[in-house]
């Protein structure tokens, strides 16, 4: 109306906010979309949540996720082993259902605050204050995690990021997480004139599981803060910083301006619609690539009983042994299991509980190893259905055990499993270590994984290196160096403090073509950077 003063933003008008203004008219609204949404401004009702969905499903880094390993390489034959892209789709499955369940008592409480129920929710309470509830950023938040993931999943990671630290002058190394957030911010593009994606500040703020920079817990010794005060990934490492994190420096003022519009959680800890696909995530690795390790005859009877009744009935009396000396038996029945206990115990003293402990390594002994494993899988019904059965009990059971804290622990976060349910993630997550990722035959692939990707980033930098061939690098690489180094230099003008390593100019200059040597190779699919490696190598 004319004449009435402007209406002061809400904390939702912030969530809702997008960095940069858009002229054009998203390939992923509707015109009547945008009449309804114009009839609904000043309601508080506009959502953009779902235009965000759209753009990540198109999304070419989210359609690479279909050649990116997620634990197991697909051999070719044999059974159809997840990849990152159907990982995705499956978190994104659990973490919907979840968050339509705390949306359902998020609306009962805003009913009784509105005066039109008689009965208000005390969850549904909580949540409001932390900043709210929404499938469709939950669901958001799942298709865009696994994004900053480099070809060969995890081992990529380590690979690139010791490569960062040890011969490119990255002092922030290389990190997933980060990764991720710098694709929706910078690296990719909606074919407009600006940088990223341009998401609402929700759904960016949603895939930020570890809210900080590796250089802010440079420093932090054990003794200011030890392992079991500190947030949930970051680790204990007081001369490189953070072991997760989910931003770089260059990235670092937008994650800070996207968490303003959450103004009421605690330090460090993740939105609401971040936990819940931080949940699903856990229970989608650790239930569902299970399966994978079933029908492909990785998993055996024999050794996963074998660990788990020799840890039930302390067949080696190891309960009472030194830690070292079990450190150095790991592979004898029921040790590796009381490591996994006593590493527990020490860093997450506010849940973990020897009782509930047992009671999960029985469940899951009984459920897996005593029935599931005793059956070879065969390929046929019977064996496809005692497999699905399995996972969509343990799906159903964990996705139901969900607590909201106001005030949580610092390793808990506002969202977390009840106490039952987290002792299950973890043994759970402890058969894919212990007789998955340690099989000698995956291992001898990894070595050659990593061979790779170390000759992908020496080859790029040696080849911009050469006077006479660097501006025949791919172009990409050449743009990306260009205003990755554009944008330290504008850093170190604008916020210094956030820039970590050599601050001179040469030194600033290698980090802005180290990062985009990085950005480069771990944009590739596994068989891109196989025969990229092919090509840069043998011609």
């Amino acid at each position: 109306m004319i004449g009435m003063p402007a209406r002061p933003p809400s904390h939702e008008d912030h969530r809702l906010q997008r960095r940069h203004s858009e002229s054009i008219r998203s390939q992923h609204r509707s015109a009547a979309e945008e009449a309804a949404e114009a009839d609904a401004k000043g309601r508080g009702e506009v959502h953009e949540y779902r235009i965000d969905l759209e753009r990540l499903r198109f999304s070419p880094y989210f359609g690479r996720l279909s050649a990116v390993t997620q634990v197991v390489p697909q051999s070719g034959v044999g059974p159809i082993m997840h990849n990152r892209l159907t990982h995705s789709l499956k978190v994104s499955a659990v973490a919907r259902v979840i968050a339509a369940n705390l949306a359902a008592r998020l609306s009962v409480h805003r009913e009784h605050a509105a005066g039109r129920a008689a009965a208000g929710d005390e969850v549904g309470r909580t949540l409001a204050h932390l900043g709210g509830c929404d499938t469709i950023v939950a669901q958001a938040a799942a298709h865009a995690h696994d994004l900053g993931h480099p070809p060969f999943g995890h081992l990529g990671e380590r690979v690139l990021d010791r490569l960062a630290t040890t011969e490119l002058g990255l002092d922030e190394g290389f990190e997933g997480n980060a990764q991720t957030f710098r694709i929706l911010t910078t690296l990719d593009t909606l074919g407009l004139d600006f940088p990223g994606v341009n998401l609402t500040a929700a759904v960016r703020a949603s895939v930020l599981k570890y809210p900080w920079t590796r250089g802010l817990w440079k420093g932090v010794e054990a003794e200011q803060m030890p392992v079991e005060d500190r947030p949930r990934g970051v680790g204990l490492d007081p001369a490189r910083g953070a072991v997760k994190f989910s931003a770089y420096a260059l990235e670092a003022e937008e994650m800070d301006e996207v968490r303003a519009a959450f103004p009421n959680l605690e330090h460090g800890a993740q939105t609401v619609d971040c936990a819940i696909m931080d949940l699903a995530d856990d229970i989608a690795y650790a239930v569902h690539d299970l399966d994978d390790f079933v029908r492909a005859g990785v998993l055996q009877h024999a050794p996963v009983a074998g660990e788990f009744h020799a840890w039930l009935g302390d067949s080696g009396g190891f309960r009472d042994g030194r830690t070292a000396d079990l450190d150095r038996q790991w592979r004898v029945p029921g040790v590796s299991l009381e490591l996994l206990w006593r590493r527990a115990r020490t860093k997450d003293p506010w849940i973990a509980d020897r009782e509930f402990f047992a009671d999960a390594v029985d469940r899951i002994s009984g459920e897996l190893g005593d029935d599931l494993l005793t059956r070879p899988y065969d390929g046929g019904v019977e064996a496809e259905r005692a497999v699905s059965s399995f996972t969509r009990r343990w799906i159903e059971r964990l996705r139901s055990a969900v607590v909201v804290e106001a005030h949580p622990h610092v390793r808990g976060g506002h969202v977390h499993l009840e106490q039952r349910a987290w002792h299950e993630v973890l043994v759970l997550k402890f058969v894919h270590a212990r007789f998955v990722l340690d099989l000698p035959d995956i291992a001898q692939a990894q070595r050659g994984q990593a061979r790779v990707l170390e000759d992908l980033v020496r080859g790029f930098d040696a080849w911009l290196d050469d006077p006479h061939d660097h501006g025949r690098a791919p172009r990409r690489l050449l743009e990306w160096i260009d205003g990755t180094t554009q944008a330290v230099f504008d850093l170190r003008s604008r916020r210094p403090d956030l820039l970590t390593g050599d601050g001179g100019e040469a030194a600033l200059r290698r980090q802005g073509r180290s990062r985009a040597i990085l950005d480069y190779v771990a944009s590739m699919t596994d068989q891109q950077a196989l025969a990229t490696h092919a090509s840069i190598t043998r011609g």
